[in-house]
């Protein structure tokens, strides 16, 4: 997941309303929850990360790892702003964000080792505080009662949208056999949807689910037969990872025509040797490329609809997400970097 998701079950007055708190979370697929001193019990309801919130500390496994700041006043600023670097993780809450300047926080907090959180009660502001100065805060704390949990969902808060452009196709070429990943979803994903790869971190294309029947093989909706190895594929918060590196556990970002994104956890990857097929495309005089195994039921999503690569033709356009500067470890960077 991109941003920390962590759900406040330390607030209601009764153990059986912060009980209520933690089963709901358990059940909507929070794992980071907010507990009360004393309510050590609750981690008897599944398998948690239980942070302990003491006065207005926070501790995992006894040690403080943040603290929480109500914000109401510039005094208020100023004291979460100095503690930036002198704890692991800040949670802000304020009565009324209308006039708590959240950028400054955003502006002041970045490039620091200091984690940001904010306090949210419902999922427009959930989303808010995810976009606000495009970065957003490191994360959310969720503040709401058990039946609104479910609102609170990650691709809800965090999904926004990938910008998509058309590419030209320019080249198409069979290549010999090499290794290709599928990657198995543990949700099913919409007809058009897909996952977004290449072999340069600078320009991804969208490569269609195998969410159509074809003449030979059934739909297989949570599969995306992704591409070769070697090449990159888009995970939450923006960064990459290599196909070789992705396994069950691990999160995907899930992309349709419209740019609409979502997260979604990998089950499986599947690595196996089968022919392949070069795809070269351009995009403003650059050319960008992305090797797929050499099979029909592979597609790229264009505007119009996804084109299976034994239809696709030189000239036709696909989509594609394309970026400046390079990459470090998986994060942009602006530095220039040439991938051919």
């Amino acid at each position: 997941m991109g941003k920390l998701l962590l759900v406040r079950a330390d607030i209601p007055e009764t153990y059986e309303e912060r009980k209520r708190i933690v089963s709901s979370a358990l059940e909507s697929g929070f794992v980071d929850i907010l507990i009360r001193e004393g309510d050590e019990e609750l981690t008897r309801l599944g398998r948690y990360d239980a942070f302990v919130v003491s006065g207005q500390d926070i501790l995992l496994d006894g040690e403080k790892i943040g603290q929480i700041v109500g914000i109401s006043s510039s005094e208020d600023l100023d004291k979460a702003s100095s503690l930036k670097g002198k704890v692991k993780n800040i949670v802000v809450k304020a009565n009324d964000w209308k006039v708590i300047p959240l950028e400054n926080l955003i502006a002041d907090f970045q490039n620091s080792n200091t984690k940001l959180l904010a306090v949210a009660t419902s999922p427009q502001e959930a989303r808010l505080f995810s976009e606000t100065l495009e970065v957003g805060v490191d994360g959310i704390v969720i503040e709401c009662k058990p039946g609104e949990l479910k609102d609170f969902l990650p691709e809800t808060i965090e999904g926004g949208t990938v910008d998509l452009q058309p590419a030209k196709v320019t080249r198409i070429k069979p290549l010999t056999m090499g290794d290709r990943v599928c990657v198995d979803s543990c949700s099913l994903l919409r007809i058009g949807e897909g996952m977004l790869v290449g072999s340069q971190s600078s320009c991804l294309f969208l490569i269609a689910s195998e969410s159509v029947e074809s003449e030979y093989v059934a739909a297989r909706p949570f599969r995306v037969n992704a591409g070769a190895v070697h090449a990159y594929i888009l995970t939450p918060g923006g960064k990459t990872r290599y196909l070789s590196e992705i396994g069950s556990g691990d999160e995907v970002l899930a992309v349709d025509p419209e740019g609409r994104s979502r997260s979604v956890v990998v089950g499986r990857s599947k690595v196996e040797m089968r022919p392949l097929l070069l795809i070269e495309a351009e995009v403003k005089g650059r050319s960008y490329s992305t090797i797929v195994q050499n099979a029909e039921t592979i597609r790229l999503s264009t505007s119009e609809g996804a084109v299976s690569i034994s239809d696709l033709q030189v000239g036709q356009e696909v989509l594609v997400r394309l970026e400046e500067g390079g990459r470090h470890f998986g994060t942009a960077i602006q530095e220039t970097i040439r991938e051919k």
